[in-house]
């Protein structure tokens, strides 16, 4: 714990830090608009598939949604530049936050999920699948893991300015 108290410090005499926290008066709004468009572009291009393997849109093939994964990923990767200039930005109010720890958290989940997906064999299995056809039920788990994991993500970090003493 000491290492990452002695890397804030470090952080908070950054320029990019300064520059977060208030000398570019437009950062830190640029970065919560940024970071909301990332969310929506990963919630919605991979909360479709989600909802697909759960039973939704039973006529739609999981192979035709799968095309908006990359779109799903701009996204996440948008989330992590922005989320790390946050953090650069003000790291004394993440580094003790138990909002910020359970978004964490619940982002590790989500990428154990998606590497269980894609490495499991389980996508193998649901892109051979027509447009009726049933889906596995640990596809189905993968679904639902993934669509709790990320609401979670999205309520912890809502939840960021009022619980502990960040912002």
């Amino acid at each position: 714990m000491n290492t990452i108290l002695q890397i804030n410090k470090w952080l908070e005499t950054t320029a990019l830090s300064h520059a977060m926290s208030g000398r570019v008066p437009w950062g830190w709004p640029l970065c919560e608009t940024l970071h909301f468009i990332g969310l929506a572009m990963l919630i919605g291009c991979i909360g479709v598939i989600d909802l697909r393997m759960l039973g939704f849109a039973r006529h739609a093939s999981i192979h035709s949604l799968h095309k908006f994964v990359p779109w799903g990923v701009a996204g996440f990767i948008l989330n992590l530049i922005t989320g790390a200039l946050f953090y650069i930005g003000a790291p004394s109010q993440y580094v003790n936050n138990f909002a910020f720890l359970m978004k964490l958290i619940f982002i590790g989940i989500a990428g154990v999920n998606i590497l269980y997906f894609y490495l499991g064999g389980v996508m193998k299995r649901v892109d051979a699948l027509g447009p009726e056809d049933a889906i596995p039920m640990d596809a189905k788990l993968v679904s639902l893991v993934s669509i709790v994991s990320w609401f979670m993500v999205m309520y912890w970090g809502r939840m960021l300015p009022f619980v502990g003493n960040a912002f």
